[in-house]
């Protein structure tokens, strides 16, 4: 029997890249988005019978009660992504973050969805003086963004039942390619500047990041779909891959792009450093990533020389804080 699967913010960053994978596994897709970075991130896909792509606000509770019964599973990546995003309306990104994901949660339990998979974020353990941070510390969120991701995580794991299947992912900063690129996270933003701008910027350096290539950010989700119940209820897996500090994510970049860029370091604020531990899932799940930060630094420069990202430096699109900006989701 074909199971039915509904992302939410399907036509995302990561979502861009998973729904292709879903089809291929002969899943039926369902995509509810607002498409506000594009309306053609999914058109390599638009034309497959088991794709259904809805243009839509989750904050519509009548939309959700009309299109969640059938669905078997729920992949929730919807939200407004990242703190900067977040800031520039805390009402708003509580309404789309928080207060859409509880009804969002209530609406699939009652319309018959089995599975939910969460995707959270490392930020929610905030900083951690620890070598290792790992899924049992406390979480300790410092903004309102990490804050409703930690609120949504409680309220998901309090409707689990037996009949109902909960899983939380905490990912890494996810890097590399897709149709719907974000130019915006650690890794893209370097590699676009080495290439396009022939310099790169580093604000501070010594900051850890952990890091993930989108390929296998979305395998991931592949991969939990095939698991038996037992496995993944009620299971909380920090997905992530490699840890670095920013710095030296900027000597892959120009070692790779070309070793004459100038680094240019500038200092900064924002002094988040956390190396995140994936032990759990790969002890757990035997789930173990693939590809590695240079491969998504290929992939990216694939891309631009291919002619696939019109106008990085200045098309909004790229960039969710100038997007935000620039609509109103009111």
């Amino acid at each position: 029997m074909i199971k039915s699967v509904l992302v939410t913010g399907g036509a995302g960053y990561v979502g861009a890249v998973l729904v292709p994978k879903l089809l291929a596994k002969g899943y039926q897709v369902k995509v509810l988005d607002l498409y506000i970075y594009g309306e053609h991130v999914l058109d390599a896909v638009k034309d497959n019978p088991n794709l259904t792509q809805i243009k839509g606000d989750i904050r519509n509770t009548a939309l959700l009660k009309k299109e969640l019964p059938g669905t078997d599973t729920v992949i929730h990546l919807a939200c407004i992504s990242n703190d900067p995003s977040f800031e520039l309306d805390p009402k708003l990104g509580k309404s789309i973050n928080y207060d859409a994901f509880l009804s969002l949660l209530n609406i699939s339990k009652k319309a018959g969805a089995k599975h939910l998979i969460y995707a959270s974020s490392s930020s929610v353990y905030g900083v951690k003086d620890v070598p290792e941070v790992t899924e049992d510390l406390p979480l300790e969120p410092l903004t309102d963004y990490s804050k409703y991701k930690a609120l949504c995580e409680e309220a998901l794991l309090k409707e689990a039942t037996d009949n109902f299947i909960v899983t939380i992912i905490r990912p890494s900063t996810v890097c590399g390619y897709s149709p719907r690129l974000r130019l915006d996270l650690t890794v893209n933003i370097l590699t676009n500047h080495a290439i396009n701008k022939g310099e790169i910027t580093v604000f501070g350096g010594e900051q850890m990041r952990p890091n993930l290539h989108i390929e296998d950010m979305t395998d991931f989700y592949i991969f939990l779909l095939g698991l038996p119940d037992e496995k993944i209820h009620k299971k909380i897996y920090n997905v992530g891959h490699e840890n670095y500090k920013v710095k030296e994510i900027a000597e892959m970049v120009r070692k790779l792009i070309n070793p004459m860029i100038p680094i240019k370091v500038t200092p900064t604020d924002d002094n988040r450093s956390y190396h995140v531990s994936s032990i759990k899932v790969r002890r757990e799940l035997g789930y173990t990533p693939k590809r590695s930060i240079e491969d998504a630094i290929i992939d990216l420069k694939k891309a631009f020389e291919n002619g696939e990202v019109p106008n990085p430096l200045i098309d909004k699109r790229y960039y969710n804080i100038k997007t935000m900006q620039a609509i109103n989701l009111k």
